[in-house]
């Protein structure tokens, strides 16, 4: 699949499907937690918040997105692939944007997330922390990572 999908810097017209694959990924993932904002909620939030603080780059494939990472200093802050579309290669693609970018990564991921924990550490990242989730909006135990070029020289 990765042969045919090509990468570009994202604009605010693209926020409708970035947030679509937001939710689709998250839904398949978290299923417990499907429903928790409407579509138009999503939209929302990564037209006026996502995209005013972060860099946001998206994977399409024949002109669909089928990946998104959104992304600023130090900091990846969402990274989501289409269900059908993920174990391709397009998270590690999206990822090494941000790795090419930034010396240090942090983010929050779901603890129960396996396969999300098992692709971050894959590619490096280390915990560092873990919560009950009582901070984050879902409630839901978290786990941060970090990611450090340094510690990945040859």
């Amino acid at each position: 699949m990765t042969d045919k999908v090509s990468l570009r810097k994202l604009d605010l017209a693209d926020m409708p499907a970035a947030a679509a694959v937001h939710r689709a990924s998250f839904n398949e993932r978290l299923p417990t937690l499907a429903g928790l904002h409407t579509p138009e909620k999503d939209v929302g939030f990564w037209s006026a918040v996502v995209f005013k603080d972060c860099q946001i780059w998206g994977a399409e494939e024949g002109g669909r997105l089928v990946g998104v990472i959104a992304f600023l200093e130090d900091w990846i802050d969402q990274l989501y692939v289409l269900p059908e579309a993920q174990g391709c290669g397009i998270g590690s693609r999206l990822l090494d944007i941000a790795k090419s970018a930034y010396p240090m990564l942090s983010l929050w991921t779901f603890q129960r997330n396996a396969p999300a924990r098992r692709f971050y550490e894959k590619h490096g990242f280390f915990v560092v922390d873990e919560s009950d989730g009582a901070g984050n909006e879902e409630k839901e135990p978290d786990v941060l990572y970090k990611w450090e070029a340094r510690l990945h020289r040859l």
